[in-house]
């Protein structure tokens, strides 16, 4: 088989028939008569498989029959035009290799539909459905989008470590890294954890957000964005939630608020209609099997600017639904941090179109975002999209050394992990704003699942730590 150069599966269903090809797949399934057999094949570049015609005269049958679901092998044939409804092309085949055999009887998955929760049990084999093959091709464009993105708008590409000493949202639920001895750990005259012998010489953990570190690189190199994983150790089992996830976190120099608000919003339709253009056959597969109304609800937020909302305005409007009779699982009133229940009534019932919800109670944000006029709120903003709730969060930071300096007292965080970042207010302080988007709530949105576990390929989860 090395006189032929390999095609893929993808490239052959659109080309010209009438030449001699090279595929090497898996076989999704395999049927036929006496004579011939039909072999389903994928590579996994495409949702669609190619019918592999085999004349079993040509073929030794003791090589047929170990042809199974879920078998590896190798077909050099001709492409010619299918006699047959459902695909353009098909290949004769003139040679077959097996590469690697497939007990059909162990073998888990099986012609019939699998339950998301059964495959999330065998995270080795659920790439090879069409379901996970779409959706990980998926990922792999959005991924290549984000870049393409910022790439062309002049931003630096910056790598926020993985390991930190500061927590940057302030709520302490992060994973401790240490090399320290659990069994037999150094204790001072205090008898606390003497963190003074441990690798790095100092408590350190995985950080929940690149943020911090990447408003070092837009106070240098002015526009600047990470993307990379990030940890929470938040013992939570919803369907939104991970305990290793990706985030996208970029931050810019002399941007307000409205700028950071502008670049949400064209950034997230740049993506939208990036998978639109470039995935619309595993988005148009997902749509028909799983939601069928993906596509429209995709074009939907290409069609309208977002709603622009204060926070106070968005309470007003969800205390009048309460009031019309509307049900709530939790209370609406001035001061709440929105639930996902919150958020998407306001996006799918009374503006059916995405809002950003701006200048939330400071009491509820971030110590780093910059405090408005009154003294209550500040300029944060979060975009809100159907189905998911917030999935861009986002503000102008403080750069006011002396009110940043008290909102680190008033919330009684520890400012000695913090020193640098208040000295990026001393040194050359400048207006700068940033936000984060969570990538796999945009997959779970551009995909239409309704479980992020789906939308990763090794979801990390309280007591579930596979591969």
């Amino acid at each position: 088989m090395a006189d032929i150069q390999r095609s893929k599966i993808k490239a052959l269903l659109g080309a010209t028939p009438g030449t001699d090809v090279l595929v090497k797949g898996w076989v999704r399934t395999k049927r036929g008569n006496k004579d011939i057999a039909f072999i389903a094949l994928n590579d996994g570049s495409t949702v669609f498989n190619i019918q592999i015609v085999v004349d079993k005269t040509k073929f030794d049958d003791g090589l047929l029959q170990k042809i199974t679901t879920g078998a590896c092998i190798g077909v050099e044939g001709k492409l010619v035009e299918s006699v047959g409804s459902g695909q353009a092309v098909e290949i004769q085949a003139d040679k077959i290799e097996l590469f690697g055999e497939c007990d059909p009887v162990r073998y888990p998955l099986q012609k019939k539909d699998t339950s998301f929760e059964f495959l999330r049990t065998i995270g080795h084999f659920r790439p090879r459905t069409n379901t996970f093959g779409a959706i990980l091709r998926i990922r792999n464009q959005m991924a290549f989008a984000i870049h393409e993105y910022f790439h062309g708008k002049g931003f630096v590409y910056w790598n926020s470590p993985l390991i930190t000493a500061s927590d940057c949202e302030g709520a302490g639920e992060m994973f401790q890294v240490t090399t320290l001895d659990l069994n037999n750990l150094p204790r001072n005259k205090k008898g606390e954890i003497d963190y003074k012998e441990d690798f790095f010489g100092k408590l350190t953990s995985l950080t929940v957000s690149g943020q911090l570190e990447a408003e070092i690189g837009a106070m240098a190199l002015g526009e600047v964005y990470t993307f990379g994983p990030t940890f929470r150790a938040e013992n939570s089992n919803t369907p939104r939630h991970l305990a290793e996830f990706w985030m996208v976190e970029p931050e810019m120099a002399f941007y307000d608020i409205k700028d950071n608000m502008d670049l949400a919003e064209d950034f997230i339709k740049h993506l939208i209609r990036y998978a639109l253009t470039n995935c619309y056959d595993d988005v148009k597969f997902l749509n028909d099997k799983y939601d069928n109304e993906l596509i429209a609800r995709l074009e939907s937020i290409l069609a309208d600017s977002f709603v622009r909302l204060p926070y106070t305005e968005g309470i007003k409007i969800l205390e009048k639904a309460v009031a019309d009779g509307h049900k709530f699982e939790y209370p609406v009133a001035w001061g709440i941090d929105l639930q996902s229940e919150h958020e998407r009534f306001l996006v799918e019932q009374h503006f059916r179109k995405p809002v950003i919800l701006t200048d939330y109670p400071k009491d509820i944000k971030a110590f780093y975002m910059k405090q408005n006029e009154d003294g209550k709120t500040v300029r944060a903003m979060d975009v809100l999209f159907p189905k998911i709730g917030e999935i861009i969060g986002g503000s102008e930071r403080e750069a006011d050394i002396v009110k940043l300096e008290n909102r680190i007292k008033e919330l009684e965080m520890s400012r000695g992990t913090l020193e640098w970042y208040l000295d990026l207010r001393k040194f050359g302080s400048a207006p700068h704003s940033g936000f984060g988007l969570g990538f796999e709530r945009l997959l779970l949105f551009v995909t239409g699942m309704s479980n992020i576990r789906d939308v990763i390929a090794f979801p990390r989860t309280p007591k579930n730590a596979e591969y």
